[in-house]
């Protein structure tokens, strides 16, 4: 894993261990934009992407739907 990756997913981690209930790959965005030192996520399928990956490790859980919803594993 680069440290790009790594990067943008503590960025995203942050915001799903803050969220009461599980969010969008855009909700999650919208989110992390707010953060001026926080670049290199730039699209919803950005985030959807970097989820995506840790879910195969069990670290997110992926929320079928329309859209997408993710939270952290407990």
């Amino acid at each position: 894993m680069s440290a790009g990756e790594y990067d943008r997913y503590d960025r995203i981690r942050g915001v799903l261990a803050e969220a009461d209930e599980p969010l969008t790959a855009r909700e999650i965005l919208a989110l992390v934009e707010e953060c001026d030192e926080c670049d290199g996520i730039d699209s919803p399928h950005r985030v959807a992407t970097v989820l995506g990956r840790r879910a195969e490790r069990g670290e997110v859980e992926v929320i079928a739907g329309q859209p997408y919803r993710y939270r952290l594993e407990t």
